[in-house]
């Protein structure tokens, strides 16, 4: 099956955004009924998830028509589970730590908070570091569409956080602004980083992204514990393992679930970067309140209130999150340039200074009239291209280059 590749990021993206909001319904039963503690849900999510993701990891791993299931079904980059390797063992490490911390500012925020749509919608606000850290990395001044975008997508989850009960939580909100959205924004670059790599001339893989990201989360939550376990005398990381053994099921069922949302949304960070995916994924909130509804008939969580302005304050508050991610979703460019370099430089040189301009996302050497077809992905035609070809011609190889912008490109599932 073929698609556009910009239909397919966003296919990926929303998908991803319907699954982790169904986990976070999983996740608000699990801490009401049967973990409360949040350092102990932590460890206990990491623990039994390393079981289900290698599972899963290996069962993707099996040959089916000539190529394995996970290739043939979610990732065509991905072949089998393999060791980690030496070129994305770094990423790997912060991505892991980042990721620990995240899961438990998250699972704190689970039991001052169980309503999901209220959940997810503080952790929309990420769009602004993600933003922030893009134009730092980029020596780049963010353009007015991206702006309005970030505020208005920001502006619309804080009146979606609004409570339907009327409530806001401050110590929730000081969660969201200091621990879960700062290593949520760098947790996705490093996987994007993870994603942009390739292994063995082949594209890296989501499958073998998440497994590894998992294990080093699991190392990272353990040690976290255990020195708070030594300066405190608590016993979290007992606690952990206990609760696992007890409610192995629910936490294996929400962490199976957990597996699929990420690898399409590392699939998805290959395709676009992470402040335009989580733009996307801020769809999130519409998905969870179906989501809170249910919680609140069958699990006998009281989440709502019947008051009508609430209910105003959220739909607008959801309006603009879905503005904001449409006016990103129609800035984003993508162009190809045709590159000739001059004899008697180097070939590998000459790529690696083309790729370490911002905004290239693959150098291909070729025979025929061009030496490099250059990949480029931007928001804006204007900003990018200024900013790009000045770069290209500052380059001494480079004898001449043509710039084609992408009309309709495809991408085979």
């Amino acid at each position: 099956m073929k698609i556009r590749q910009k239909y397919l990021l966003y296919t990926l993206a929303v998908t991803s955004s319907f699954i982790a909001a169904f986990v976070t319904s999983i996740d608000s039963i699990i801490s009401a009924h049967f973990i409360q503690d949040p350092y102990e849900f932590t460890l206990s999510l990491f623990l039994v998830g390393a079981i289900v993701t290698l599972v899963l990891s290996l069962v993707l791993s099996i040959p089916f028509k000539k190529k394995s299931l996970g290739n043939r079904f979610i990732d065509p980059s991905f072949v089998k589970l393999r060791l980690i390797q030496s070129s994305e063992f770094k990423y790997h490490i912060l991505a892991g730590l980042f990721n620990a911390v995240n899961t438990i500012g998250y699972c704190i925020l689970i039991s001052l908070i169980l309503e999901p749509s209220l959940i997810l919608s503080f952790s929309q606000i990420v769009i602004i570091y993600l933003l922030l850290i893009e134009s730092i990395s980029e020596k780049n001044i963010p353009t007015l569409v991206e702006v309005q975008s970030s505020v208005i997508v920001t502006f619309g989850a804080i009146l979606a956080s609004i409570s339907l009960k009327g409530d806001i939580n401050i110590d929730a909100l000081l969660i969201v602004f200091l621990i879960i959205n700062p290593t949520w924004a760098f947790f996705s670059i490093y996987q994007r980083k993870l994603k942009l790599l390739k292994i063995k001339d082949r594209h890296n893989d989501a499958i073998n992204i998440r497994f590894w990201n998992v294990f080093f989360s699991l190392v990272f939550t353990t040690i976290i514990l255990l020195i708070f376990d030594f300066f405190t005398g608590t016993h979290y990381v007992v606690g952990g393992i206990v609760a696992s053994v007890h409610s192995f099921s629910w936490v294996a069922f929400g962490m199976g679930m957990t597996f699929f949302a990420y690898v399409l949304y590392i699939r998805s960070l290959g395709l676009g970067k992470a402040s335009v995916n989580n733009a996307i994924r801020s769809t999130t909130i519409v998905f969870a309140i179906p989501f809170s509804f249910m919680l609140a008939s069958f699990f006998n969580i009281p989440l709502f209130s019947t008051d009508p302005v609430m209910l105003i304050i959220k739909i607008i508050g959801i309006t603009l999150i879905i503005l904001g991610i449409i006016t990103f979703a129609l800035t984003l460019v993508k162009a190809y340039i045709f590159i000739t370099i001059r004899p008697g430089f180097s070939l590998k040189k000459t790529m690696g200074e083309i790729w370490d301009i911002h905004g290239v996302s693959r150098v291909t050497a070729t025979t025929g009239p061009y030496d490099f077809i250059v990949k480029i992905h931007t928001r804006t035609v204007v900003k990018g291209y200024e900013r790009i070809i000045r770069k290209i011609e500052s380059i001494e190889a480079v004898k001449d280059y043509k710039w084609a912008s992408v009309l309709k490109e495809w991408e085979k599932i």
